[in-house]
Formats: C-alpha cells, sequence, structure tokens
C-alpha cells in the first residue's frame, strides 16, 4: 500500500476521530499554535459523554468548550504553563498547574508521571515519504507519540514542513482529519520607553557572534530592535518569533560562529505572523528538535558565548527569581528560564540575563523587592541568577554576597523605592 493509500484509509471527520478517547485517558496535545483546533472542538462537543478526561497541554491558546468548571469532572485541563485561557481556572482550582521544566517534559512522559493515552496533534501536508512535520510544535509531542494508544492528526495545508527531529511517520498513526483553520497568530508587541530603556543594557551585554536564546514579547522585541548593528549572532532558542525573524532577514542572525549545529536555527516551537510561518516552510537552515534537546543545558551550553534573555515578575534581595506567579495568583510557569539560565552559566563566555520593569501597576509596587510573599513559587533560585536588568541598570549578581547583591538590586530599583528597601535591607542587617 502507497503512503497515499494509507493517508486515504486513516482520513475521517473530527466527530469520528475524537472516538478513540475513552473515560479516564490523558490526551496531550502540543503547546501554542501546534494545538488541533477541529480535534478539540470535536472534543468539546463529545465532554457530556466523557469522565475524568485529562488534556495535558503546555500554553494552549483557544478558548475551547471544556475550558469550563461545570466540565471539569468530565475534561480536566492539566498545564506547566498557563496562558490567558487557562490562568483563570488555575486559579479557580479547576484547571491543574503542574511544575516542570520544559525540558523535562518529554523524559516525564516516557516515564509515566506524566501519563499520555491519546495524542491530538496539527501536522503540515504529508511528504512523499510519508513524513508529517509537527512544523510549529516540536516540544514533547514525539516522546508523547512513543508512548500512546492513539495517534489523531489534523493536517493543515499552512502549517510549515520543517526540518530536523519534528517528524511522524504515516504508519504511527491512528486517524487524520482536515483541518481548515488559520493558524494562530501572535499579534505585535507594545514597545515603550521602559521597554527600549532596558533593551538598551541588555544589548550592550551581547558581543558580536553570540548564540541567543530569546522569548517573546515588549522587552525581547525592544533587544532585538537593539541587536540590528551587531554581527554574526547565532540562535538556539525555545521559540522562535517574528522578533529573531528581523535579525534573520537583516543578516544579523549566520549562524557562522555557532559550535552545535553552524549554519542552523535551532528551536522547539515558532508563535508569531503569517509571514513567519512562510519563511520557516522548507527552511534549509532552519530545524526544530525536541523540548529535551534543545532546552537541555548539556546541548545548548555547548555554544560558546551563548546569551539567554528571560523575563520575570519580580526579583528579591538574595536574587530569586518569581516568574510564575503573583503571590498564590498563577501566571504562566517556569517554562525554559532554568534551562536556559544553566545552560547559558555553563556555556564558555555565556551570559544569563534577566529582565523586567523596576515597578508594576503604574510604579506603586516595586518588582525589587526584600523577600517573595507567601505562596510565590521561586523560578530561577539564588544559586543560578546572573545578570538582572531593569531600566535603571544592571546587576550583577552570580558569585557575590547576599549583602553586595541586594546593593546591586536596590541600586536598578525605581528611585522612588530605594530609601524604603534600604531601610529594608538595613532591618535584615544586609546593609
Amino acid at each position: 500500500m502507497s503512503h497515499q493509500q494509507q493517508l486515504d484509509r486513516l482520513r475521517t471527520d473530527p466527530a469520528t476521530a475524537v472516538q478513540v478517547v475513552r473515560d479516564g485517558d490523558t490526551i496531550v496535545v502540543p503547546i501554542a499554535a501546534g494545538e488541533p483546533p477541529a480535534l478539540l472542538t470535536a472534543l468539546s462537543e463529545r465532554r457530556e459523554h466523557l469522565r475524568g478526561v485529562v488534556v495535558s497541554q503546555l500554553l494552549g491558546l483557544g478558548r475551547y468548550e471544556y475550558l469550563s468548571e461545570a466540565h471539569a469532572g468530565h475534561i480536566r485541563h492539566s498545564s506547566p504553563f498557563l496562558g490567558a485561557a487557562t490562568r483563570a481556572g488555575a486559579e479557580e482550582g479547576w484547571i491543574d498547574w503542574v511544575p516542570a521544566h520544559f525540558s523535562e517534559v518529554p523524559v516525564l512522559i516516557r516515564q509515566g508521571l506524566m501519563p499520555c493515552d491519546v495524542v491530538f496533534a496539527q501536522v503540515s501536508p504529508m511528504s512523499a515519504d510519508g513524513l508529517f512535520a509537527l512544523g510549529v510544535s516540536t516540544d514533547y509531542t514525539l516522546a508523547a507519540i512513543e508512548k500512546a494508544r492513539a495517534v489523531v492528526l489534523e493536517l493543515n495545508p499552512q502549517l510549515p514542513f520543517t526540518y530536523g527531529n519534528c517528524h511522524v511517520h504515516i504508519d504511527q498513526v491512528t486517524h487524520v482529519v482536515d483541518g481548515t483553520t488559520a493558524l494562530v497568530e501572535l499579534a505585535p508587541s507594545v514597545i515603550g520607553p521602559t521597554q527600549v530603556a532596558i533593551a538598551e543594557h541588555v544589548a550592550a551585554l551581547i558581543p558580536d557572534g553570540s548564540t541567543l536564546q530569546i522569548g517573546i514579547g515588549g522587552i525581547p522585541d525592544a533587544v532585538v530592535k537593539h541587536l540590528m548593528t551587531k554581527n554574526d549572532l547565532g540562535l538556539h532558542t525555545e521559540m522562535l518569533g517574528d522578533g529573531t525573524l528581523s535579525l534573520i532577514e537583516a543578516g544579523v542572525i549566520t549562524n557562522a560562529r555557532k559550535n552545535l549545529h553552524p549554519g542552523k536555527m535551532i528551536a522547539t516551537f515558532a508563535l508569531g505572523s503569517a509571514r513567519l510561518y512562510e519563511f520557516m516552510d522548507h527552511h534549509p537552515h532552519l530545524e526544530l528538535h525536541p523540548v529535551d534537546y534543545t532546552n537541555a543545558p548539556a546541548s545548548a551550553s555547548r555554544n560558546d558565548n551563548l546569551h539567554s534573555i528571560n523575563g520575570t515578575l519580580a526579583v528579591d534581595f538574595f536574587g530569586q527569581c518569581a516568574s510564575e506567579s503573583l503571590g498564590r495568583r498563577p501566571f504562566s510557569g517556569p517554562g525554559g528560564q532554568v534551562d536556559f539560565v544553566r545552560a547559558a552559566n555553563a556555556s564558555r563566555g555565556g551570559k544569563s540575563i534577566i529582565v523586567l520593569p523596576a515597578t508594576a501597576k503604574g510604579d506603586t509596587i516595586s518588582r525589587i523587592v526584600a523577600g517573595h510573599g507567601p505562596g510565590t513559587p521561586i523560578t530561577t533560585g539564588k544559586n543560578d541568577v546572573d545578570h538582572v536588568v531593569t531600566e535603571f541598570g544592571v546587576a550583577r549578581l552570580r558569585g557575590r554576597s547576599v549583602r553586595d547583591r541586594t546593593r546591586s538590586l536596590i541600586e536598578i530599583a525605581h528611585p522612588a523605592f530605594r530609601d524604603e528597601l534600604t531601610q529594608q535591607a538595613k532591618d535584615l542587617r544586609l546593609w
């Protein structure tokens, strides 16, 4: 039987395909734009006929009908990284928030610590040799396919065919449905004076020839604009976005000086514009790999001068970074922050850079704090943190005492809070 004949035999409609789900199953779904909307919509329509089903997914974007407190006994969402669609449910207790480094999710799946019975994933059209590309979301999905009883793919002609270790063979597939929904696009970030000031400090830390890990948001996008005068930068990152695309198109990212995969851009997922997805399609110098490879400090640190840039919500006098919650209110998750902090620290000439505005809520709250509030999880710990950057400057913390860290952090706090922070430091005998 030819690959095309196999595909024709496996094709069905979403309502039929989701019948593979049984009570008590865990369905693993790729991160972000890799989620299959037709399948998740069909699953939602079947929700009242199921009990104890779990959808396990990092950064779910769609607001599907199953995502409600009323239906959590039928289908419950579980995630190591929250977004706008899942934050409220996690705070209210009907969505489960799972502590896990992004790089370790495939290992947790293989070990059975994160269950997987069924995979729903969006893929590119099939190649002549029977391969579908996970395209925009390689992440942990291949590990899930190894464990799953059933693999259901949503074929989307708009999804790019990418190279690397990111392919599913038709022999691994249970059902294929046709998708017609446009890929999720990310709106451009708002860049203001605070983001620009932070970006100027960050850009000064990055020399020519560096390899970058950089995420999304106003600060990373501002940093990208300040890197346009650099030369021969490389890319080994978790997420590919439109900011890095602009550096590639400008000839700033050449990957010429990379130690690992020279000449190639490496990522595990992408989220951005239709223009980004078109750029990725069959691009010979781009590879997507599973997250336990891209984010593993042992592999990423093989690049000399690896510079990681990640955001946080608040930093205390020890340098501890709270990047996941506002007190007990869940906000996101650890993602790959610690993965790349440790990779950059281990890289020869590397730097790990944590960025944050000095204040929140209209300059009424300092993000540099004496200590984090009760129930606040620490993402990057005191022993890993290196550079911390606000719009007021750079604090280099690694290898320094808590007393020295405290002084350096107060220097980059908003001036309106420095006296108060200094008094708190004196009360703690750190001044």
